[in-house]
């Protein structure tokens, strides 16, 4: 008996064990988007509307605000790679889809500089939220988002 619980100990350990090599849980700590918590699955390249978990960089502004080594951060796939990205005016567009709206400035008075236009190139997206305040693929601060950057998808669990 206790050979079998041994066992069955070890096995569940080593079943958790390899589900940690490719899935993480991440906290979203800000209101861009409508869920808290996301169960991630690492190295899964997404999907359109796809939560995705991304290494936003070290853009000066991203540095600013977030710290010298920010948290990943959570958005929507909202382009994939031969997607085309333009703008009219303030408002960002997808493949002729409104996706978001450019601000000059951050609450706090910094200059935003708008982000990448035309084709989302292989092994990239466009990430995104429907947030007014969102700070993402609409910035170049953020721009495409690329594998080297992608940490993988996620799945709304709170």
């Amino acid at each position: 008996m206790a050979i079998a619980a041994v066992c069955l100990v070890a096995g569940a350990l080593s079943a958790a064990s390899k589900w940690s090599e490719n899935h993480a849980l991440m906290i979203n700590v800000t209101d861009s988007l409508p869920n808290w918590a996301f169960m991630v699955e690492a190295r899964r390249f997404p999907v359109r509307g796809d939560y995705v978990v991304f290494h936003p960089g070290h853009d000066p502004i991203t540095v600013k605000y977030f710290g010298a080594k920010p948290a990943a951060f959570t958005k929507i796939a909202l382009g994939l790679p031969g997607d085309t990205v333009t703008r009219i005016g303030n408002d960002v567009h997808v493949n002729g889809k409104r996706v978001a709206t450019i601000k000059p400035m951050t609450k706090r008075g910094d200059r935003l500089v708008a982000g990448p236009l035309g084709v989302v190139p292989e092994g990239c997206i466009f990430a995104g939220t429907p947030h007014k305040d969102g700070f993402d693929s609409r910035y170049a601060h953020i721009g495409f988002v690329c594998r080297d950057r992608l940490v993988g998808t996620g799945q709304p669990i709170l």
